[in-house]
């Protein structure tokens, strides 16, 4: 099937991209994400595992973690089969109703992973503000609460689109950015009207990337004045220190994601490239580090870590 502009018929079949101009490479750059891959898969599942398995691990700290590391499986497995398609078989046509479907799981996960880092930002501002009411406020049926309405939230805010998207033509062309289903890029394609597309599109933007922004730069700004008035320097520094995994996971997943909304928003005259990296480097980079920052910066998982590693070593 190749892209042509047709205006008298609508689309039910997509192109995904590969990387243009390294379609040659692409058997080497499968390996590459494939990896990126196997790393995402494993290690959040091994710290889901741990957390598990740990009773010492039980605190609201790490079932926040347990929750990043979901939603980070989730956004992995959800475009991992397409991606691997493309880049493996060369298989690059996708039916519009299974689009729209990984279209959904992705971006709901995606907005998951949000929720969850303002909710891990919550949780540092309780720790250190107010350590000694940490207990009494996060208790395990509030954390289960606080978990059960950040999935609702991230589920109901996205179901809209589709829906949205069904009542459009697709008869400019039919290739997309990526070799992924999303959103934005969906709504470049179509020939009608796809204004109040855009509108959701913008709410969706400021009601979760700009709002949950702001909810964790207001909360670590409580936090550096609460930490300001402890004394000594070592003890406002031992105490910031708690933070740093969690700052780490925001810039890991903010800032591929306010690049690929950026280059969506303002950058359609962007070469193809910058849109494939972009989209490359959200759906693979965050999920395999994550796992990479919570186990060699928080003592107590890199504790069970070598504990486990040492009883797998001991029984062999």
């Amino acid at each position: 099937m190749t892209a042509v502009n047709p205006t008298n018929v609508s689309w039910t079949t997509f192109l995904l991209r590969g990387i243009p101009g390294a379609e040659e490479a692409h058997i080497w750059i499968s390996i590459f994400l494939f990896t990126l891959s196997l790393v995402s898969i494993l290690g959040n599942c091994i710290i889901l595992f741990v957390i598990r398995t740990n009773p010492s691990l039980s605190d609201p700290m790490y079932m926040f973690i347990s929750m990043l590391a979901l939603s980070d499986l989730g956004l992995t497995v959800s475009t991992l089969p397409t991606v691997l398609s493309v880049f493996w078989f060369n298989e690059r046509i996708i039916n519009f109703d299974i689009c729209l479907t990984q279209m959904f799981f992705f971006q709901s996960f995606a907005s998951l992973e949000s929720s969850v880092l303002v909710v891990m930002a919550f949780d540092r501002f309780v720790a250190i503000c107010y350590p000694m009411r940490y207990s009494s406020v996060l208790t395990s049926p509030n954390v289960l609460k606080i978990g059960v309405m950040s999935l609702i939230r991230s589920t109901i805010i996205h179901i809209p689109e589709p829906i949205l998207l069904k009542r459009l033509r697709f008869c400019n062309n039919n290739v997309l950015s990526h070799a992924f289903c999303f959103h934005p890029d969906l709504i470049r394609l179509a020939c009608s009207d796809t204004t109040i597309n855009s509108i959701y599109g913008l709410v969706l933007v400021l009601s979760t990337i700009l709002l949950d922004s702001v909810l964790i730069l207001l909360s670590y700004i409580m936090i550096l004045w609460a930490v300001s008035k402890i004394n000594p320097m070592e003890t406002q520094l031992k105490a910031f220190n708690t933070c740093v995994s969690h700052i780490s996971a925001v810039l890991i997943s903010y800032i591929p994601l306010i690049g690929l909304t950026l280059v969506h928003r303002f950058g359609k005259n962007a070469p193809p490239l910058i849109h494939v990296v972009m989209g490359i480097i959200y759906v693979f980079l965050p999920p395999a580090l994550n796992p990479i920052v919570y186990s060699l910066k928080t003592s107590r998982i890199k504790e069970a870590l070598c504990k486990l590693a040492c009883e797998r070593n001991s029984s062999r």
